[in-house]
């Protein structure tokens, strides 16, 4: 075996094991963008956006719902849906290339949209919307999860943030 070869795949499955253990809890959701590899097959290379229906068309698999679903768990899927008639044992591997934006309005200098990096706090969001203002309070800060838009819950400058989550910083009282 050519030892290039060898070692690329080595690299390959070492880092798809790195990142899934880092990323394993994420869970996927319109406005994401996935790539899609399976080693030795660059045909079923696949990098896609997901848009609200959160599918991507898939080759000999055709639209796969990926929303609501961690890495891993597309990993499986594809793997058991390619390997009884296409692939005797698939090596799939999927990673978010670009995670969906998170949302931050208020007493910042910049609110606005920004694209999201894993284990990503308020104080971190704060920091890309250019700072708080001169009247924002560190007290009145809340985060709206992206799946209970209508819900706030009460955050500091430390809370971790999701993909998707809206921040919310009020005014101090003078």
């Amino acid at each position: 075996m050519n030892f290039k070869l060898f070692f690329s795949a080595v690299c390959l499955f070492l880092s798809a094991t790195c990142f899934a253990q880092t990323a394993q809890d994420y869970v996927l959701g319109p406005g994401d963008k996935v790539e899609i590899k399976v080693f030795g097959e660059p045909d079923l290379e696949v990098t896609a956006l997901l848009g609200n229906s959160g599918e991507v068309n898939y080759p000999f698999l055709g639209a796969l719902k990926l929303a609501g679903l961690t890495t891993f768990e597309v990993e499986k899927s594809i793997a058991n849906g390619l390997q009884p008639d296409y692939l005797k044992t698939p090596s799939v591997y999927v990673q978010v290339v670009e995670y969906r934006p998170f949302y931050i309005h208020g007493e910042v200098k910049s609110p606005g949209a920004y694209p999201y990096q894993p284990a990503m706090t308020v104080n971190q969001a704060v920091a890309l919307a250019g700072g708080l203002t001169e009247r924002a309070s560190t007290d009145k800060i809340y985060i709206f999860k992206e799946q209970t838009k209508q819900q706030q819950q009460k955050g500091t400058l430390n809370s971790q943030i999701a993909a998707g989550d809206t921040i919310k910083i009020e005014q101090r009282l003078f």
